[in-house]
């Protein structure tokens, strides 16, 4: 997929929707603990409850390959439905990878060429040439952590190098990377105020924004600080919709949610 045919997909249905597959067989309803891969038949169900309402998937391979090799063949089963019967969505491996030269090109054919991602999410921390083994595969995209939500980023990436955070830092460099226009970066939706100094930096770049919904970013404050002229945004929202019911009705449950961000998506644009 091309930005310029994500960017569409954005405007022809009004949002701007990542829904996060963060599939715990300790949290989907128990009845599909039945099926020969309810791990599969969790996540073909999210799918097809709301595919209409979002432009992108995030399957996070942490929660799939926790299951040995029946999580990675329904993580496989999983991409493959979704590029089969919804190939407009811009899909995302949520593996932070992250290593140098050679292991950085095969992590990049495991999930662009075999499993047949648009993109994957990598680590900085290595520098330049852990990034553009990534950059080096044609309509893939790389996406770079940034500015994460979680507790512990203020362990390293706010803090002050020449008198700047180092989130900022890395965006500059990274910025300068060769292909670096395959770079998106991943800005949680808990640091909304931070997106003003960080659009500065990359001004035409798209933003991965986890953090709205279950972990309390403003969807509005994302918008109003993190949106450029293409919009620019994927907002990713995952138990807050996948698990809004443990129940049979969990596919509509899910869409329900979905569709309330949606409609949010599509007043703020």
């Amino acid at each position: 997929m091309t930005l310029s045919q994500l960017t569409q997909q954005i405007h022809d249905k009004k949002s701007f929707l990542c829904v996060g597959l963060d599939v715990d067989l300790e949290k989907i309803p128990a009845h599909l603990l039945q099926e020969e891969d309810p791990i599969f038949a969790f996540a073909k169900a999210i799918i097809d409850a709301t595919h209409d309402l979002c432009v992108a998937y995030k399957p996070n391979t942490a929660f799939f390959e926790a299951y040995g090799v029946k999580g990675w063949q329904a993580l496989k089963k999983t991409i493959n439905y979704l590029n089969e019967n919804y190939p407009d969505h811009f899909t995302i491996a949520d593996a932070k990878r992250g290593d140098i030269g050679n292991t950085s090109t095969r992590y990049a054919k495991a999930f662009y060429e075999d499993l047949s991602f648009d993109s994957v999410t990598i680590a900085p921390y290595m520098g330049k040439d852990s990034v553009e083994p990534f950059l080096d595969f044609e309509d893939k995209f790389a996406i770079l952590l940034a500015l994460t939500s979680n507790g512990g980023s203020k362990d390293f990436q706010t803090k002050s190098v020449d008198g700047k955070p180092l989130y900022q830092e890395v965006l500059k460099t990274a910025s300068q990377y060769k292909n670096s226009d395959r770079l998106m970066y991943v800005v949680g939706a808990t640091k909304a105020e931070y997106l003003s100094d960080i659009r500065a930096i990359v001004p035409d770049a798209f933003l991965l924004v986890p953090g709205v919904g279950a972990q309390g970013g403003s969807l509005s404050e994302v918008v109003k600080y993190g949106k450029n002229d293409q919009v620019g945004l994927l907002v990713n929202s995952s138990r807050g919709i996948i698990y809004a019911s443990q129940g049979k009705d969990f596919a509509q449950a899910a869409r329900a949610k979905a569709l309330e961000l949606q409609q949010q998506m599509a007043g703020l644009l």
